[in-house]
């Protein structure tokens, strides 16, 4: 059997609270994600979804369990093979975009040609080639994503952790980018890991929708998108798509009840 690109393995997440017990976020998650596969994860609000997400990107260490990529345990950030993209794009507003996609380079301590010439690839993936030049300021909200998601891309990860990206965008855009995020994976076959609130937006992007319960989240359903690639708009009025959105909303309906 093939070994999964990331592996969470009894991953349990506590927070204490001034000393006392505090609130279990996550509790025993086990879960495998295969190289190239594209993963939303929905629940319900609160059930430690960005939690899991900082604990892949080794930006938290897990009370019980352990976290791998590619068999190595994840006890820091892990750059070089986990990139991460958050709901804001946090763009450095005296670079320009090409300096933003190129800053993780300029840390490692690559040369001036070589990152400019990585980061103007990314730009060109994303879609932004001609605003290599443009300041934070002078691009839209979803130019904005646009640059993060290169700035992602940048080092080549083996997976890219994305954490609620299009939350704060209009309806319009969102779609837009989700549909260009699909071109950028198809292109690049990265593994993908994406927390969202939206069961559209998880099943029409997704190979696998993962529902976390109410916290503590723990894993209630794993559910295959048997839809056919290239996904299709026209998709999201189907038989189909309506049964398995369905199936994960009855899980998320049950846990805001409780």
């Amino acid at each position: 059997m093939t070994r999964p690109l990331v592996a969470i393995r009894g991953v349990t997440q506590r927070f204490g609270v001034d000393g006392a017990a505090g609130v279990t976020a996550l509790e025993a998650i086990d879960l495998d994600i295969p190289d190239g596969q594209f993963v939303s994860v929905v629940g319900p609000s609160g059930c430690g979804k960005s939690t899991l997400l900082s604990l892949v990107a080794g930006l938290r260490t897990p009370s019980s369990g352990a976290v791998f990529c590619d068999g190595e345990p994840i006890t820091a950030p892990m750059p070089r093979k986990v990139g991460v993209i958050f709901q804001e794009a946090n763009l450095l507003p005296w670079l320009s975009a090409i300096d933003n996609v190129a800053f993780p380079l300029k840390l490692r301590r690559v040369p001036k040609a070589e990152r400019l010439e990585a980061a103007a690839r990314m730009l060109e993936l994303t879609g932004l080639a001609g605003f290599e030049t443009r300041l934070p300021h002078q691009l839209s909200g979803g130019m904005k994503q646009r640059v993060a998601i290169a700035r992602g891309l940048v080092q080549n990860p083996a997976v890219l952790l994305m954490d609620e990206p299009f939350a704060s965008l209009d309806e319009q855009t969102r779609m837009v980018l989700g549909d260009e995020l699909l071109r950028i994976w198809s292109e690049t076959r990265k593994t993908v890991l994406f927390v969202t609130h939206s069961l559209n937006e998880a099943v029409y992007l997704a190979d696998r929708v993962v529902v976390l319960s109410a916290r503590p989240g723990r894993v209630v359903d794993d559910v295959a998108v048997d839809l056919p690639r290239p996904r299709r708009f026209a998709m999201t009025s189907g038989e189909r798509f309506g049964m398995l959105k369905d199936r994960i909303w009855q899980h998320i309906k049950h846990a805001e009840r409780r």
